[in-house]
């Protein structure tokens, strides 16, 4: 009887350690990769004003709120886009988003907001189908011909939008959004880009 306890405590200790082994790689590449993020997007991340200037601006979807407005996440990059097109610093605005999303249509949602503010709908251009950070950046190389741009996100996301678009063949900087977000918000995004990155350096990889 003795023996049969060891022999499970042993089994048990051995699943136990290869659990561990297994969660200490997974850290391990996860810290890798967001290093990777930051170090591939280093040194074409900025604030407004000392953004360069590019032809284009890039604004990312993100969720809509229920009457269609943007929230929080998105209307920092918007407002965002709005300060380097009035700054001279791009010509035009490009709208990377889910027009079926599931918290509705946002890139109906963003045009609205941009002509509200004063933004000539003449230099916005829009791709309802950039469904991911990926599809965002390869669609505005591949489909719009875009190959110098400012793509704009809150500083969790830049590092990873900076290098997938360059990754896609645009020569792209990055500018950090604003996010006027309750805190809880915030740190899902942290844990969110946080897990994402192992995934867009594969997808950087075997591009």
């Amino acid at each position: 009887m003795a023996d049969e306890h060891s022999g499970k405590r042993g089994r048990w200790w051995r699943i136990a350690k290869a659990g561990l082994v297994l969660a200490g790689g997974l850290v391990l590449v996860t810290a890798g990769a967001n290093i990777a993020m930051w170090t591939l997007s280093s040194g074409h991340r900025s604030d407004v004003s000392a953004a360069p200037s590019a032809p284009v601006v890039i604004v990312p979807g993100a969720r809509v709120a229920p009457d269609g407005t943007p929230m929080a996440y998105l209307r920092g990059r918007l407002d965002v886009a709005i300060e380097l097109v009035e700054a001279g610093k791009a010509g035009q605005i490009l709208l990377s988003g889910d027009a079926g999303g599931s918290s509705g249509d946002e890139i109906a949602s963003m045009t609205r907001y941009l002509l509200d503010h004063g933004i000539d709908p003449a230099i916005v251009r829009s791709d309802g189908a950039g469904l991911s950070t990926r599809e965002t950046c390869e669609r505005a190389r591949s489909m719009f011909g875009i190959d110098r741009a400012i793509i704009v996100s809150q500083y969790q996301h830049l590092p990873r939008a900076v290098a997938l678009c360059r990754a896609a063949d645009i020569e792209a900087d990055g500018v950090v959004a604003y996010c006027d977000c309750r805190r809880v918000t915030e740190v899902r995004n942290n844990v969110r880009e946080w897990l994402a990155a192992p995934k867009a350096v594969a997808e950087m990889i075997l591009r």
